[in-house]
C-alpha cells in the first residue's frame, strides 16, 4: 500500500501551517516555497481540508490560510482520511458487497486488522507531536 501524493503533500502543508500557527494567516506562496510544492496543487488540497474544518482562510492583504484548530487537535489520520476519502487495504473492508467471497474469505480478517493498525498509528500522531519530535532531534 502506498499513500497518494495528496496525502503526503497535504500532511506537509498542514505541518507547515502548524509550525506557523501562532503567526496568523500564512500565504500559500510561502508554503509552496518552503515545501517545494506548486501553489496550484496546494490550492487543490486546501478545498477538502477547509470543508472538513481543518483550515480557515482569511481574505485581504494580510490574509492567507491557517489551521482552524490547534495542532495538538489534528491527527495525521484525519488528514489522510479527508484527502484519500478513507483508505482500506482491500476494497471489501469498507464495501463487503464488492466481493462474493466476503463471508468465507480467509484473508479478509488480515486486511481488516492491518487497516485498523495503520489508522490506529496515524490517529495517534498529531501535528503538534510531529513538530515536537522533530525539534528534539
Amino acid at each position: 500500500m502506498k499513500l497518494s501524493t495528496r496525502s503526503r503533500y497535504g500532511t506537509r502543508m498542514m505541518l507547515d501551517l502548524a509550525q506557523h500557527y501562532d503567526e496568523g494567516p500564512v500565504q500559500i506562496g510561502n508554503v509552496s516555497k518552503r515545501e517545494n510544492i506548486s501553489v496550484k496543487y496546494l490550492e487543490q488540497l486546501i478545498i477538502p481540508l477547509k470543508k472538513a474544518n481543518f483550515i480557515k482562510s482569511i481574505r485581504g492583504p494580510k490574509g492567507g490560510h491557517m489551521l482552524a484548530k490547534p495542532p495538538e487537535e489534528i491527527t495525521v489520520g484525519e488528514i489522510v482520511r479527508v484527502l484519500e476519502g478513507g483508505i482500506n487495504l482491500s476494497n471489501c473492508i469498507e464495501n463487503p458487497e464488492v466481493c462474493n467471497r466476503t463471508t468465507r474469505c480467509l484473508t479478509r480478517g488480515v486486511w481488516e486488522e492491518a487497516t485498523k493498525a495503520m489508522y490506529d498509528k496515524l490517529n495517534s500522531v498529531t501535528l503538534s507531536k510531529m513538530i515536537n519530535d522533530d525539534s528534539s532531534s
